[in-house]
């Protein structure tokens, strides 16, 4: 079993005030909501044990003593008691139930928004799955605490209060006599605590692990199919779900020890009462209704006892999953903006980059003093064997990460002193790999942005040439786009991916060897949309075809993180360096360049 799953699934403490607290401030809009559902659980209490004051004052009033309208008054106070009982435990489930869903509900809303502020590096480091499980089985967790923790505990405890004291006040004799088997009991419950403790964290890590392998390999069932390797993983998940049962079976078990022994405990403590009662209604110290209010009480006594061994599991995985929120929570996004972000009154389109270190580990620098400048409507190319840092720098324009030294400026302005939303708001980007929602093929083109018209994304579809496959582009823009586009081809994906940019219609284009996956065909209808999309916008260009960018105003050619050669196509064939050699090994056994290149002025 990894240590990573051991890390992720740790229980810690039981109580931890410093948490509480914090999940407090989650529950302090509600305040109102928590007082009413706790003095509905409090009156509720206090009915419930005055029925068995009801059931003694019925028996040795009226019922030894024969008093037929006395008896009516008593039934007549029974019904209320248990209508005053109906409606208190109905107001302190919902209002419980509310308050759960309310408080999980802010807290999911707190998370993700948080989540969707973080820089890029953070989702680098830690996997997808142990993000969804934060805002899915982490926060529903708490939800628990709320709904069925917190304050039932409390009415447990007042209710063990009032039970006690209930007793003593009856009959304090053989209230000492029923209690002889708590300490029994107490030790019981410990050693349930710890063995059903380890089991329900052997159980969740078990789970991890079946949740980790089936998520792994659902994504990847193509390649476990390419290789025929259906009987090697099913026995895997054979093998992993087989521990999980056994560890099921090892926590079943405890329970079903545990709470045949609680009744065992309560049947010997109702023993004990009915004996030693026997012997004083027989020597006049006790009545035959104070024995049943006793015995009514003492079954009473045995609830909250029960309740709170399984409060106990609750809050302690309510703790651990409140922890690994507040540790996401407690991640200060790296990418701040300025108090007074600066505006640019009349956007331009110039960059220009002086002396950029960037690295994603300390000083492993991914680009070294790199300078250079776009000018207004320029169409820039970048070129470099793979790792030489051209989509690093895509990233800090983007402002996905922040530089160590040197600059980058947008217009003169400083890309930091820019509020993200103007920034990223003036730039369009087109990646290799191109992401599409599941939804419909409008939803992906205006991802929610309804300025976007459904003509507007037909026009765009249509420049792309994306309305070849559509039969009907008035209706098909509607159709279903499943999970990773799915349904969709490779080259579709990019189209969109265009069409997309086309319809957010961005100052800036950036494209990221955007037709690299993509047949020859699709490549002439994007290369056309290009044409036009181009004309008059700043534009920065990743490639691995060189025969793309041989019209470039600048082609900016990278080695190892530095900026090694600066020019036009035919300036640096002639300079017979790093690009005229990556030049000459494309195209080495062509006779002539594969396709025409879209930057044609």
């Amino acid at each position: 079993m990894s240590a990573g799953f051991h890390e992720e699934e740790q229980l810690g403490k039981a109580y931890d005030s410093r948490l509480m607290r914090r999940l407090m401030k989650f529950v302090k809009p509600y305040r109102m909501v928590v007082a009413l559902s706790v003095t509905a659980l409090l009156i509720n209490s206090i009915f419930q044990i005055y029925v068995g004051f009801l059931t003694k004052d019925g028996i040795d009033d009226y019922i030894l003593n024969p008093d037929p309208s006395g008896f009516r008054m008593v039934a007549i106070k029974y019904l209320v008691v248990i209508a005053i009982v109906f409606l208190t435990s109905f107001a302190q489930i919902y209002g419980t139930a509310w308050l759960g869903q309310k408080v999980q509900h802010d807290i999911r809303i707190k998370v993700f928004r948080h989540m969707q502020r973080l820089h890029l590096g953070y989702f680098d480091r830690n996997p997808v799955g142990r993000l969804v499980t934060r805002v899915t089985n982490d926060i529903n967790t708490l939800n628990e605490l709320f709904s069925s923790g917190v304050v039932s505990v409390l009415g447990d405890i007042f209710m063990l209060v009032l039970i006690i004291s209930s007793l003593l006040y009856l009959n304090w004799q053989l209230a000492l006599i029923t209690f002889v088997t708590v300490p029994i009991l107490i030790w019981v419950t410990l050693i349930f605590r710890e063995r059903a403790r380890d089991a329900y964290r052997q159980v969740r890590l078990e789970l991890a692990r079946l949740n980790a392998f089936v998520q792994e390999h659902i994504t990847g069932i193509n390649l476990v199919q390419l290789f025929t390797r259906e009987k090697r993983t099913f026995d895997r998940f054979d093998e992993i779900n087989l521990d999980l049962r056994q560890q099921h079976h090892r926590s079943v078990l405890y329970y079903a020890i545990f709470y045949p022994t609680i009744e065992i405990i309560g049947a010997l403590s109702v023993g004990l009462l009915l004996y030693f009662g026997g012997v004083r209604i027989s020597e006049s110290f006790l009545t035959f209704g104070e024995l049943v209010a006793f015995m009514y009480l003492v079954e009473m006594f045995w609830r909250p006892i029960r309740d709170l061994s399984e409060k106990y599991n609750i809050l302690q995985a309510s703790m651990a999953s409140s922890e690994r929120i507040f540790d996401l929570l407690d991640v200060s996004p790296a990418i701040t903006e300025s108090e007074n972000p600066k505006k640019i009154s009349e956007f331009k389109g110039k960059i220009e980059v002086e002396n950029l270190w960037f690295a994603y580990n300390n000083e492993d620098w991914v680009l070294k003093d790199v300078s250079f400048s776009v000018e207004p409507g320029e169409k820039v190319a970048i070129v470099g064997a793979t790792g030489a840092g051209k989509t690093s720098l895509m990233s800090l324009l983007y402002r996905f990460y922040d530089y160590q030294k040197g600059s980058i400026k947008l217009d003169s302005v400083p890309i930091p002193q820019l509020a993200l939303d103007k920034l990223r708001g003036h730039l369009g980007l087109v990646m290799q790999d191109v992401f599409l929602f599941q939804g419909d093929i409008a939803g992906n083109v205006r991802l929610r942005n309804q300025s976007i018209s459904d003509q507007r994304v037909r026009e765009a579809l249509e420049r792309v040439g994306y309305d070849r496959f559509m039969t009907d582009p008035e209706k098909d823009i509607f159709t279903e786009v499943r999970e990773r586009g799915a349904t969709l081809s490779t080259g579709q994906k990019q189209l969109l991916s265009f069409a997309r940019a086309l319809a957010f219609d961005p100052d800036i284009l950036m494209l990221d060897e955007a037709t690299s996956s993509v047949d020859t065909e699709t490549e002439r209808l994007i290369q056309k949309a290009l044409s036009e999309l181009l004309k008059n916008r700043t534009s920065i260009i990743i490639a691995h075809r060189l025969s793309t960018i041989e019209k470039a105003d600048k082609i900016l050619v990278f080695h190892h993180g530095e900026l090694r050669e600066s020019g036009r196509h035919n300036e640096l064939l002639r300079a017979d360096g790093i690009y005229s050699r990556l030049y000459k090994l494309q195209f080495k056994n062509q006779e002539t360049p594969a396709a025409a290149a879209p930057l044609a002025k």
